[in-house]
C-alpha cells in the first residue's frame, strides 16, 4: 500500500507487477550495497528511499528504462551505507 501511495497508483491490475518489482529492488539495492542480509539492509538509512526509487524508475519507465542510470542513482543514494566487500 505504501508504494502504491508512492507511484499515485489506486487500482488492483498492477499489484502483481508492483510486488515483483519491490522483491527485485530490494536484491539489486542489497546488492549495490553490498549487503546479504535484509534485516540489516532495512536498518540502514536511505535503504527504504533507494527501494522505493528504484521501484518507481522501473515502473514508469517499464519500456525505456536505462539501468546503467539507475545503478549509477542507486550507487549514489545508497554510498553511504555501502560496505566495503561482501561479507
Amino acid at each position: 500500500d505504501e508504494m502504491k501511495n508512492y507511484l499515485r497508483v489506486d487500482y488492483v491490475e498492477d499489484d502483481t507487477l508492483i510486488e515483483s518489482l519491490i522483491s527485485s529492488s530490494e536484491q539489486l539495492c542489497m546488492d549495490v550495497a553490498r549487503i546479504t542480509d535484509k534485516e540489516t539492509f532495512e536498518s540502514k538509512e536511505n535503504a527504504k528511499i533507494a527501494v522505493m526509487y528504484a521501484v518507481a524508475y522501473q515502473y514508469e519507465h517499464r519500456e525505456d528504462a536505462d539501468h546503467h542510470q539507475l545503478l549509477l542513482t542507486l550507487r549514489a543514494l545508497l554510498f553511504g551505507i555501502r560496505e566495503g566487500e561482501f561479507f
